[in-house]
Order: structure tokens, then sequence, then C-alpha cells
């Protein structure tokens, strides 16, 4: 007996890095001029706000790479970017 499965399609709302990505990385940048407006306060704390910063860019440019494998057809590109 085989059976086929018609699961729901997900929202394009819900499976686009783009804002999750964009909202990250905007929300380190205004924590990094924070802590480098705070002067000693907070200097501690600045190499992790740069990583933040680091890690939300190359996610970004992640996704603009395979993004564009997609586009181009390349067969080690994910699926469903567009």
């Amino acid at each position: 007996m085989t059976e086929t499965r018609d699961d729901p399609l997900i929202p394009r709302r819900l499976t686009d890095p783009r804002p999750v990505v964009t909202i990250g990385t905007l929300a380190w940048l205004v924590t990094t001029a924070v802590v480098l407006a705070s002067g000693e306060r907070w200097h501690a704390a600045l190499p992790i706000c740069l990583a933040g910063l680091a890690v939300g860019a190359l996610g970004f440019t992640l996704f603009l790479v395979q993004r564009a494998a997609a586009r181009r057809g390349s067969k080690g590109a994910q699926r469903g970017l567009s």
C-alpha cells in the first residue's frame, strides 16, 4: 500500500532568511555602537559585538552565494532560494 503525503507548502515569508539575518546584524551594529559610546565601562564586550557583526556578514554572504548558485542552476545549490 503506497500512500502519498501532500505536505502543505510553507509560506515564503517564513522561509526567507533575509529579514532574520538583517535584523540580527543590525542589532549587533546597534550594540557595537552602544559599547563604543559607553567608553571603558563596556570595553570587554567589544570583541563579542565585532564577532556578532562578522557572523551576520558571513551569514548574509553565504545566503547570497547560495542564491546565486540556485539561480544559475548549480547542482550543489540549495533548492527553494529565489
